[in-house]
């Protein structure tokens, strides 16, 4: 029986296809033709024996076959991308100062660091995980060679910036009830919303970091606006403590659905009178407009990191 030998260009044009949603996207950003995307794919699918993809509407969707291909594809792509990158830079040799946040720490971090030692082990890593202020501040003062940050407004606030995603903000409860009743906030609108009816009500217990936080001046002032009153149930400098206040019911959280323990859920605010939150964007700041290269690396896995991320949003 002969040995089937997957093409690692055709399985790039496949799963690029798949994260656009477009074949035709894809062609455009690989550099080729439609058709020649398209002859591609016919000969995945014939080398795999079975559909990948068919109709839906207008575009197409993946099969049952199509969704394990394109797992193996990832996985086959990125040990080819990381071999490559070993080969580049296998006598790479320095330090890379990275900032980031505590959800980011807990989630994109182990797994980048993970692959980037393998490709460069004598490249020396030193995370500092901390608040956007403090990480801001490090950068202005060199200590920083690259941060991912959180940030509420539209565009980056920093020199040699970029945005890497934009993701709604949800609110957070536990993963599991703790009453026996559903609190006012949860239960299906009545009659009048008026900043008199609300006002009336217990206050909406809030679970959220300590000030100064961007964060919390934009959830207590979409409440506000919405004429709800609201207590602060629970402050911490740490987000897992957070977590952990709002798994034990004290009161809603508010973030990003990036990162999420399993603890915690969003929640469904549809019919609710928890009001509608922004979103926010994960933004990438270098200390310098050209960096060196093991900078440069470890912010190419990280951009591919928050790509590949659950719940990423379009940047």
């Amino acid at each position: 029986m002969t040995q089937v030998m997957f093409d690692l260009d055709v399985l790039r044009s496949f799963s690029t296809g798949v994260a656009l949603g477009s074949y035709a996207r894809a062609a455009d950003k690989l550099g080729r033709s439609t058709s020649a995307v398209s002859a591609q794919l016919k000969k995945l699918e014939q080398q795999a024996g079975t559909p990948l993809l068919r109709k839906a509407g207008r575009g197409l969707e993946l099969t049952d076959a199509g969704e394990t291909m394109l797992a193996y594809a990832h996985r086959l792509l990125e040990i080819n991308d990381e071999a490559a990158a070993a080969m580049r830079g296998v006598d790479l040799e320095g330090w890379v100062h990275l900032g980031l946040q505590e959800d980011l720490g807990e989630t994109i971090l182990p797994g980048v660091l993970g692959r980037f030692a393998r490709a460069h082990p004598k490249v020396r890593i030193e995370a500092c995980v901390a608040r956007s202020a403090e990480l801001r501040e490090r950068l202005a003062l060199g200590a920083l060679d690259l941060a991912l940050i959180w940030e509420v407004e539209d565009k980056t606030s920093l020199a040699h910036g970029e945005r890497l995603a934009r993701l709604p903000l949800q609110w957070i409860g536990p993963a599991a009830p703790h009453a026996l009743e559903t609190p006012w906030w949860a239960q299906q609108q009545r009659g009048s919303t008026s900043r008199k009816t609300n006002s009336a009500r217990e206050p909406l217990p809030l679970v959220l970091l300590d000030a100064p936080c961007p964060l919390r001046d934009t959830v207590t002032t979409a409440l506000d606006r919405a004429g709800i009153a609201w207590r602060h149930a629970f402050t911490s400098a740490s987000l897992s403590a957070l977590w952990a206040a709002t798994s034990a019911g004290l009161g809603l959280s508010v973030r990003t659905p990036l990162g999420l323990p399993p603890h915690v859920r969003p929640l469904d605010r549809t019919g609710t009178r928890l009001p509608a939150l922004p979103s926010m964007a994960l933004a990438m700041y270098r200390a310098q407009a050209e960096p060196e290269p093991p900078v440069a690396l470890l912010a190419e896995l990280l951009r591919k990191a928050v790509a590949a991320s659950p719940g990423e949003a379009q940047s």
